[in-house]
């Protein structure tokens, strides 16, 4: 089930911008249906979640790595996703109404985001495997960047974005590390598996320790604190969502998670205890100074998220159980203030306490609201803030290991940071709820009143009134939680219970010395209306983070400056001479086995290498671009002659393939290019170049030659004859590796081959007349291909039939130019090429081919076609659009792929049949054939677009500058 409400959520992403574009703000109210199922089956699983079989999913994906998704249940992951389902319908509810006038930025990407962001969270907290949580937790990081720079315009929203971006991706990359240390030391990545089974050790302690900078940059803890404030740029809804409910409630997610196993840590002591406590400190020290209300409730989820981390990871069940509980407490009343806050800037066009006055007269339910969401968070009776707080107290108030101590350390930082709590909540009423008879300080003019819609006062009231509900039935959520709060006992403590009343205890003393001095900070601060600012520190986290990037930036540019001094042959020649001496230094500082050398088997291919090696040298001499083009094109044709003395057509014909087509584009190239050589080196550059050039050739062939001999495993090739045939269907070896046993390598070359094909064409098609004159050559050769299977032209009964060119747009051609012999020849061999460029795909599966060979011999009988009459015969030839033949083939390789997945096999996965075939017998049928078809078409794609950019777009190019100096 949890498997398809991931799929619920995804598919109402993909579809959420268009149903935008068509529907309006309105498509919230469906999208929230998702979390919102979401919620009603995990409320069905309250008994199973805290039983011995909790609720678990498993589906096969990655079996080399033993990654499976694995999805679980239990009373951690329970609690989350109610809150994370609940909260989350709530706020598509309220965007409904708060986004239907925002003309700002993308709503349709916001809604879709927000709805991704809500599924990828269901799968963090559920997630019962390591590396599928890290990968959840990567999500969640991508679309908090969408979300928070959902003004893209904005400077301001676009730096929070990426200062969030990379502060947290810092830190998942980090926790990455860490969980690869756990699972190789515990031997499983399966979480319940660590929990259940913790191991001990360095590689643990480091393991957890780098586990918890993940945690800690999620939820901006110190010092990565910085980062969650200037989220606040994003939409109220956004930060109602990710910084209450959702986002930094994964750091504290993975710190109640494996508190059970590793809380005994000194580690994980340290690091929690401590970070914890100075966030709660100065998150709190901070939101009591802050002016704008969105500040304040943004610096006391700091302060917060410090607090729970520190309950949670105390590590005895007592802090656990009040952990639990202000971590709900903490996603109700803080998204409630959070909306209720944009309810008031949606209402009046201001959140600065000095300018606000009136709002509880005009919104009385929402001031009730927030009331009663606000005294939950200072943790006044009779909400479940209060009933939290006060099971803190009791955990924290005796230490173990007595008042000198981290615990000592964690419950002093506790007590006053409940006082500051207090503090900055009172500020929170007396700013934003609070009538004044005259102007406060400030702005003097008020500010613009428009009623709110109900939907934006119901929501914040809704979930103010659930944290009332929620302490008054306290005592059930205690029976809820303790299948969770059971496992973590590895500090000692007093035995806490949830209620409202447990007598006259010390906690209860403490609480109301935190009610009373929170109220006389208030008071004391109240009557200071303008913002003290805070003394700058040398250790501020945020300006160490400013400094921190333009450091790497200076020294990014630094090295860059040094090494790229734009001149191709230094950069070449650094490369070069990098690729000498690291294999040198480790050839002479390692033992290495050479192997006995046989330096040829005939005299052919000794032949053959001294051409090339002469062609080579000869092409280094060259001082024409044109000889030096053809040079290097022998030792092309050469290696391939090679390939082919040692017995491999299918390589040799492949190579011979892709240097015809090396030849041609250069050859097309240097249309824009000179004769010559732009420089002429001296003759000490000479010799340094061809020192490095002859050492990097040593270098590289004697280290192919102790390869060889360092062999200590049975090579890949052993047996691959074999498995071709029964795992492929095929005796073409080369062919079978690309399509069934390597797959998945030429689907990632294929999408590299589109991404170069769009930049080649970018560089060429820059201009929108070009595109626009492409376009319509296309259009025109569509046209003439349609007029002789239409309707027929009306012709008179003395007027001569209509006659098909012999070449497309003749009257283009420059007479002084043409070449009737190549027009015929290419118009007499095109057809023939094609049909041999079909057989060598169909073939390719047992013979010499395939679709990369077949989609390089039509692309070359493309490039005759352009030969003959230029950029209009090219569009005959072929009159579609390279990115259609690009994104199809693509797309059927894609599908090749999905397709065996639909019948329940591995993906990529080869059938193989005989089919008897009338006349022709029986055919052999392998349904790779299909993912070779679209290599097929990406090959011919590609081969177009190179010939219409450096062809037909130079061509246009060359027109217009001739047309501009004719016009001088």
């Amino acid at each position: 089930m949890i498997a398809a409400l991931l799929v619920l959520h995804l598919a109402a992403a993909l579809v959420a911008p268009s149903l935008v574009r068509r529907l309006g703000t309105r498509v919230f109210w469906g999208l929230a249906l998702a979390p919102s199922f979401t919620a009603v089956w995990a409320a069905t699983q309250i008994g199973t979640a805290g039983g011995a079989q909790p609720h678990t999913e498993r589906i096969r994906w990655v079996d080399d790595l033993g990654m499976d998704l694995s999805f679980r249940m239990d009373t951690l992951a329970w609690v989350l996703t109610l809150v994370v389902s609940v909260v989350g319908t709530l706020v598509l509810v309220y965007c409904a109404s708060y986004l239907r006038d925002d003309t700002r930025g993308n709503v349709g990407l916001l809604a879709a985001s927000l709805t991704a962001f809500a599924g990828a969270m269901l799968g963090l907290v559920t997630a019962d495997d390591l590396l599928v949580l890290y990968v959840f937790w990567e999500l969640t990081t991508i679309l908090s960047y969408l979300l928070i720079g959902y003004l893209s315009r904005s400077p301001a929203s676009t730096r929070a974005a990426k200062q969030a971006l990379i502060v947290t991706t810092a830190g998942g990359l980090t926790m990455l590390v860490g969980i690869v240390l756990l699972g190789n030391a515990a031997g499983t990545y399966r979480i319940s598996e660590l929990v259940a089974f913790p191991t001990a050790g360095t590689a643990t302690s480091v393991g957890v320790v780098l586990l918890l900078v993940g945690a800690v940059t999620k939820s901006a803890l110190v010092p990565f604190h910085f980062w969650l404030p200037g989220a606040m740029v994003a939409p109220t809804p956004i930060s109602a969502y990710l910084h209450a409910a959702a986002m930094v409630k994964a750091g504290v997610y993975l710190v109640a998670r494996f508190a059970p196993a590793y809380a005994d840590l000194p580690a994980w002591q340290v690091t929690v205890l401590v970070l914890g406590s100075a966030t709660m400190l100065l998150g709190a020290f901070r939101a009591t100074r802050q002016n704008d209300l969105k500040l304040l409730l943004a610096y006391g989820t700091v302060s917060q998220l410090g607090f729970l981390v520190i309950l949670l990871g105390y590590g005895s069940t007592g802090a656990t159980l009040a952990g639990l509980t202000l971590l709900v407490a903490h996603a109700l009343f803080k998204s409630s203030l959070f909306l209720a806050v944009g309810t008031i800037d949606h209402a009046t066009g201001t959140r600065d306490i000095r300018r606000l006055t009136g709002v509880r007269g005009r919104m009385p339910w929402l001031a009730a609201g927030a009331t009663l969401s606000a005294l939950s968070m200072a943790g006044l009776p009779v909400l479940l803030g209060f009933v939290g707080k006060e099971a803190a107290l009791t955990a924290v108030l005796d230490p173990a290991d007595g008042w000198v101590s981290l615990q000592g350390g964690a419950a002093v930082a506790v007590v006053l940071g409940s006082v500051l709590t207090a503090a900055y909540s009172f500020r929170f009423l007396w700013g934003a709820f609070t009538d004044r008879s005259r102007p406060p300080l400030g702005d003097p003019s008020p500010p613009h009143w428009h009623r709110p819609s109900w939907v934006l006062v119901a929501v914040p009231v809704v979930l103010g009134v659930g944290g009332l509900v929620l302490g008054v039935t306290s005592t059930a959520l205690e029976e809820v939680l303790a299948p969770h709060t059971a496992l973590v006992a590895h500090v000692p403590g007093p035995e806490v219970h949830l209620g409202l009343w447990h007598g006259l205890t010390p906690a209860l003393g403490v609480s109301v010395l935190v009610w009373v001095l929170g109220a006389l900070w208030w008071g004391v601060q109240s009557r200071r209306p303008v913002e003290v600012p805070v003394p700058l520190s040398p250790f501020d986290a945020g300006r160490g983070y400013h400094h921190l990037m333009r450091g790497t930036d200076r020294v990014a540019l630094e090295v860059t400056g040094f090494l790229q001094r734009g001149s191709l042959p230094v950069l070449l020649g650094t490369i070069v001479a990098v690729i000498v001496v690291v294999p040198t230094v480790t050839m002479f500082t390692r033992q290495v086995s050479w192997p006995s050398v046989r330096f040829a088997d005939s005299a052919a291919q000794v032949a053959t290498a001294v051409l090339v090696v002469s062609a080579a040298y000869l092409a280094t001499r060259a001082r024409r671009r044109l000889r030096a083009v053809f040079l290097v094109g022998v030792t092309g044709y050469g290696t391939a002659y090679l390939y082919l003395l040692h017995g491999a057509p299918d390589l040799a014909l492949t190579q011979l393939l892709v240097e015809t087509v090396t030849l041609v584009v250069l050859v097309l190239v240097l249309r824009r290019l000179s004769g010559r050589f732009p420089d002429d080196p001296t003759r000490t550059n000479r010799r340094v170049r061809a020192l490095i050039g002859t050492a990097a050739a040593g270098v590289v062939g004697t280290a192919a030659v102790i390869a060889a001999g360092s062999r200590v495993q049975e090579p890949a090739g052993a047996g691959l004859a074999e498995r071709a045939v029964d795992y492929g269907g095929g005796y073409n070896i080369v062919n079978v590796i690309l399509v069934d046993v390597r797959a998945w390598d030429t689907m990632g070359e294929l999408s590299v081959i589109l991404a170069a094909a769009t930049g080649v064409a970018s560089l060429i098609f820059l201009r929108d007349e070009n595109l626009r004159r492409a376009a319509e050559g296309i259009l025109r050769a569509r046209d003439q291909w349609a007029r002789p299977g239409g309707e027929p032209l009306e012709v008179g009964k003395d007027e001569p039939a209509p006659v098909t060119p012999w070449i497309a747009r003749v009257d283009l051609l420059d007479p002084d130019r043409r070449s009737t012999i190549l027009e015929i020849v290419t118009h007499l061999v095109f057809h023939t090429i094609m049909v041999w460029s079909i057989y060598l795909l169909l073939s390719g599966h047992n013979q010499p081919g395939g679709g990369f060979a077949a989609g390089i011999v039509a692309g070359l009988a493309l490039c005759l076609r352009y030969l003959a009459g230029y950029g209009a015969e090219l569009s005959a030839a072929l009159p579609v659009r390279p990115a259609s033949l690009l994104g199809t083939g693509l797309f059927i390789a894609g599908g090749s792929a999905v397709l065996p997945m639909l019948f329940g096999s591995p993906a990529l996965r080869t059938w193989i049949t005989d089919v008897h075939v009338p006349l022709l017998g029986e055919v052999h049928v392998v349904t790779s054939l299909l993912f070779d078809v679209g290599v097929y078409l990406v090959v011919l794609g590609l081969m177009l677009d190179i010939l219409r950019s450096f062809g037909s777009g130079i061509d246009e190019i060359a027109l217009d500058e001739k047309k501009r100096v004719a016009g001088r």
